[in-house]
């Protein structure tokens, strides 16, 4: 039945209102022409989030914080990752560089939990449970991740395809960057036909046309000579000499060099050179790669040398690790220019990558390995050096924690200042069992199972949250629940958690308001409208560098740039991000309500000023 004939039979329909024809009409012209349509099954997760607001609380007893006051923060999150991810979106939309993942396959052989139970292969609506399940999640990826981000993703034959479509549809095609094939298992999996020993990794970008993916770093091992550039420029290789015969003849480029004495032509032979500049050449013939302009900025800067040959001698170009020569105006110049290799499509083949190997590097750090199917740093490694701008990752299906790991294995090699935010449940204790004891021990140090002590990478911070809600219920102790756990999330979201007591003499209450300095960067959380002025006098004494973010919570979208006027130089206004912002208001109660009423006649002589201190008693959480 073709779309004509579905409409004629609906028309047709007994029983309907015209209204509901009308609909189910709409319905039918909005269904995509292309692309995946699957049964959204909701998860009980997101029955939760209709009720409760997603918070992140922190327990400070698992904290790792290094003795470097610059070292990076890195953040485990232990929960459910829709409640993490929700939560993520108010400290960090726009604000990954990188997002890698490895979901469930959906293999059938218990490896994909929806609502609690496994998903199995003869379930009629596998698929959709997956879909379901990676739309609401990616959605989100794509919020959080900057408008230069990059998100890859490993998966199998079971969900390739499927996966594939769901991105185009959420990233868009344009946006899509490659397929990489990636070796499991060097021998494969035995099978009565084909042995499967690959899965892939599926890349796409915020947007393609700015993304940040450029290469790696070129691993030298051409660059052996030396000169006396060295110091500046690096070692150096010689390419192919300077004339070539498959070029498309220019006479521009058919021109004598003389060096000590020396004429040389392009080819070597003066008579054919002159036949050449008289018009008897071929479509492609000898000439120079570099023209006159070019060769003599090259030879006058130490970037050509005489070599002698099976032929003769020729001439060669130099080619050095870190500058190269470019046309800047009408001006040749030499400039520093990092040398990288393009990412092959198929680069991951190679067994460093493979599933043996990753198991073999958790059997160095746990005497038992404690995960099933785990990646080998490895991966992270490579495709964290093709991105040239990256200051935070995040992985959602954190598993044994690779991602990290290879993060702090990377910023000690090169000495990057890379943050990683980890995700995982807790189940069968595999977020404080695996995710984070193998963390513990590469931060730490440890004894490996051969008994050799291994230098724990000590430049680096781990604050571990797991989720909480707050009810969306209007109440005053919700609303200031949300406050204080609020509090947290904008310390994740400004990457500043030193907490001090006391802000130009001021006691900090928390309450009332709460000042975060690490010496370089200054926050303030007010939470009291009525202590706005007198922190106004505050900040005026306050003796600090750049300029202090101000968060104030208050039931009006007032930004209170009025009232911060007369430190408007030393002061950032800043907005609530939007979601906590909006589920402030959803349970902030009304004015009417006997709560608030109750609280604001427990704090009538909330003004009351002390030598121009504030004189705020301290109330009880």
């Amino acid at each position: 039945m073709n779309k004509k004939e579905l409409y004629n039979k609906i028309l047709q329909l007994d029983g309907l209102t015209n209204e509901e024809k009308s609909e189910l009409l709409g319905l039918l012209r909005k269904q995509k022409k292309y692309g995946l349509v699957w049964e959204d099954k909701p998860e009980d997760v997101e029955e939760r989030l209709r009720e409760d607001l997603p918070v992140l609380i922190e327990d400070a007893s698992k904290a790792i914080i290094s003795d470097d006051a610059d070292a990076p923060n890195h953040i485990l999150i232990e929960g459910d990752n829709l409640e993490a991810l929700t939560a993520l979106a108010y400290t960090h939309e726009g604000k990954i560089d990188v997002i890698y993942i490895d979901p469930p396959y959906n293999t059938g052989n218990k490896d994909f939990v929806y609502n609690d139970k496994f998903v199995d292969k003869e379930d009629s609506y596998r698929h959709s449970k997956w879909l379901s399940f990676m739309n609401k999640r990616l959605r989100i990826a794509k919020q959080l991740l900057s408008d230069r981000g990059v998100i890859f993703i490993s998966i199998d034959d079971n969900e390739q395809a499927q996966l594939k479509l769901l991105c185009d549809e959420i990233f868009g095609v344009k946006n899509y960057i490659s397929t990489m094939p990636r070796i499991t298992k060097a021998s494969g999996k035995t099978t009565d036909k084909i042995a499967q020993n690959h899965d892939y990794v599926l890349i796409f970008a915020k947007d393609e046309s700015i993304c940040t993916i450029t290469g790696i770093p070129h691993d030298d091992a051409g660059f052996k000579n030396i000169d006396e550039f060295y110091s500046k420029r690096g070692k150096y290789k010689l390419n192919q000499a300077l004339d070539y015969d498959s070029l498309s003849y220019s006479a521009s480029l058919d021109y004598p060099i003389t060096i000590n004495g020396e004429t040389f032509y392009p080819g070597g032979d003066y008579e054919k050179h002159l036949e050449r500049l008289k018009g008897n050449h071929k479509r492609a013939d000898w000439a120079w790669r570099w023209s006159e302009e070019l060769f003599q900025f090259g030879f006058d800067n130490g970037f050509i040398v005489v070599k002698d040959g099976r032929n003769g001698k020729r001439i060669y170009t130099k080619t050095y690790q870190r500058v190269t020569i470019e046309k800047i105006g009408n001006d040749y110049q030499i400039v520093e220019k990092e040398r990288i290799k393009p990412v092959q499509s198929i680069q991951l083949i190679d067994n460093c990558f493979s599933n043996d190997n990753a198991k073999k590097e958790l059997g160095i750090i746990f005497e038992e390995i404690p995960f099933d199917y785990p990646k080998p740093t490895s991966i992270m490694h490579y495709m964290l050096q093709t991105i040239s701008e990256c200051s935070t990752i995040l992985d959602f299906f954190a598993g044994s924690g690779t991602t990290l790991h290879a993060t702090m294995q990377l910023n000690a090699e090169d000495g990057g200042h890379r943050k990683c935010i980890l995700v995982t449940n807790n189940e069968n204790n595999i977020c404080e069992e695996v995710t984070y004891e193998r963390n513990k021990r590469v931060i730490n140090g440890y004894t490996n199972t051969k008994g050799e002590e291994v230098t724990g990478l000590t430049a680096n911070t781990l604050r571990y949250y797991r989720t909480d809600f707050v009810s969306r219920s209007r109440s005053m102790r919700n609303m200031r629940k949300l406050m204080s756990l609020s509090t947290d999330m904008l310390c994740i979201k400004e990457d500043l958690y030193t907490e001090l007591p006391e802000f130009v003499g001021q006691k900090t209450f928390a309450n009332v308001f709460r000042y975060f300095s690490n010496g370089t960067k200054h926050m303030m959380v007010i939470y009291r409208e009525e202590a706005v002025m007198q922190l106004v006098e505050l900040i005026k004494k306050a003796d600090y560098e750049g300029r202090m973010k101000v968060y104030v919570f208050s039931p009006s979208e007032d930004p209170w740039e009025g009232e911060f006027e007369e430190v408007a130089d030393r002061v950032e206004l800043c907005a609530l991000p939007l979601a906590i912002y909006n589920a402030y208001k959803r349970i902030l109660p009304n004015k009417k309500d006997v709560a608030l009423e109750q609280e604001n006649n427990a704090t009538d002589n909330i003004d009351k000023t002390f030598d121009g201190m504030l004189n705020f008693d301290e109330e009880e959480e």
